[in-house]
């Protein structure tokens, strides 16, 4: 992928065309189980199954959209997105709907991880990120105001998400297309950086996601059943809800990095557990759209610090797209495991474990954000053994003055260098002087770890 960054809002785009199937996962559920004669785990089986494809899209695709490009694998997503979902939607049997929710999940897991990538190149990615939630979070409330109007059984969600990625395609002429051979060589051959860091945050994410959509996967039959609530009442609430959703992403795109990410990461997840129990125990409509709609205002704030926490750890985006596909696993099994605990132990008591769950995965997660906090994020910046970043200690002896970001800046674009030569740069280094005479030196020449 070039070492410039495209406009954002392609991303944007793609990131909701992707990221939507998730949103409506709840009235997806539902309707298959009251239109397809499904059973609540069968039904939340389905979407599982719709977003385990979806996150094996992201492992099969981390570390390789820089050498295809974004366009390319962008348009693919999309058009399997399309198709599949369309299937899904024009089929009467549960076989051929299972099988058209798997081609869709993987396109959305394709455009998911296209826009993941892309989102870790930007200069900022906690704003690009909080765009695209913002962007997804207004498109699914839109939708839930409108569906539950609209007939056709389990057609008409599926036929949301497949328009949804048909209007998206003219976007991905934005995108960067391949890089050449030899510079995709030398990109993907690179280590993948902070290693134990990002596999405490994937499996944290992993851990987190799942608690969520859990209860996301239910949630509408928690209103409908426990609450005693419409569905036309239920999506008004999920629909005020996720327009809550909207001030708290637009919050978390102002505040930014100015009290860094472990405390909106840390916070907010306990928040959450706590909505969590609310919203599962809810009998009455004051207490189900109170727990709704105080988690999801705190749900994506937490969610873009963790996406932009993600990208930081590497400007390649392998980790976002590595970690996200982790937390894309732990959505998928979020519907089974929530359909499974409330026909076994009941909202409530599934509430208390989702809950606690999501309390104890707050630490490790919080603890990455503040290990990687107080590091200066210049993406290729090359450390000495023991000691600063290279680009740091360049601006110490006042060469290159105003080429290295300040401290809590968005991240600049480094493009790398490689020398396959050593010994021609030690002679050159050696030979070369104040005044290009021969013989003297005032280089200092190391051999540095990434």
């Amino acid at each position: 992928m070039s070492s410039r960054p495209r406009a954002a809002w392609p991303l944007v785009a793609v990131f909701t065309a992707g990221y939507l199937a998730s949103y409506l996962l709840p009235t997806v559920v539902g309707r298959l189980s009251v239109h397809l004669g499904l059973s609540s785990a069968q039904a939340g089986l389905v979407g599982s199954a719709l977003l385990l494809s979806s996150a094996s899209a992201g492992f099969t695709l981390a570390g390789r959209v820089e050498r295809y490009g974004s366009r390319t694998p962008a348009r693919i997503g999309l058009v399997l997105a399309a198709v599949g979902y369309g299937c899904a939607a024009l089929a009467g049997s549960v076989p051929l709907v299972v099988l058209g929710v798997m081609v869709g999940g993987f396109g959305s897991g394709t455009a998911t991880a296209v826009a993941a990538a892309g989102i870790a190149a930007q200069r900022d990615p906690h704003r690009t990120s909080s765009l695209g939630l913002l962007t997804v979070s207004a498109t699914a409330g839109a939708l839930y105001l409108t569906i539950p109007h609209l007939g056709g059984g389990h057609r008409v969600p599926f036929v949301a998400i497949a328009l949804a990625a048909l209007l998206v395609w003219p976007a991905t002429a934005r995108l960067n297309g391949p890089t050449a051979p030899e510079e995709s060589a030398a990109q993907i051959t690179g280590r993948l950086p902070h290693r134990r860091s990002g596999l405490v945050l994937a499996g944290g994410m992993l851990v987190w996601s799942m608690a969520q959509n859990a209860l996301w996967g239910v949630s509408s039959r928690i209103g409908i059943t426990q609450a005693g609530l419409t569905e036309v009442t239920v999506g008004v609430v999920f629909a005020a809800a996720l327009g809550a959703g909207l001030l708290g992403v637009m919050g978390a795109g102002v505040l930014g990095a100015r009290v860094g990410r472990a405390v909106p990461i840390g916070l907010g997840t306990v928040v959450i557990a706590g909505s969590i129990v609310l919203s599962s125990s809810a009998r009455d409509l004051t207490s189900f759209a109170t727990g709704e709609i105080l988690w999801n205002t705190v749900y994506p704030v937490v969610l873009s610090y963790l996406i932009g926490l993600a990208a930081s750890l590497d400007v390649r985006g392998r980790w976002a797209v590595l970690a996200g596909s982790a937390s894309s696993v732990g959505v998928a099994c979020g519907p089974l495991l929530g359909s499974v605990l409330s026909e076994e132990a009941g909202y409530p008591v599934m509430g208390l474990i989702l809950g606690a769950a999501t309390l104890l995965v707050a630490a490790p997660v919080t603890a990455v954000a503040l290990h990687t906090g107080g590091r200066p994020l210049v993406p290729g910046s090359v450390r000495r053994r023991g000691g600063a970043p290279a680009a740091l200690l360049a601006a110490t002896t006042g060469s290159l003055s105003g080429a290295v970001p300040k401290l809590g800046s968005p991240e600049q674009p480094v493009t790398e260098l490689r020398v396959r030569r050593r010994r021609l740069v030690r002679s050159a280094i050696r030979t070369a002087g104040p005044d290009g005479g021969p013989g003297q030196s005032n280089a200092y020449a190391s051999t540095s770890d990434r």
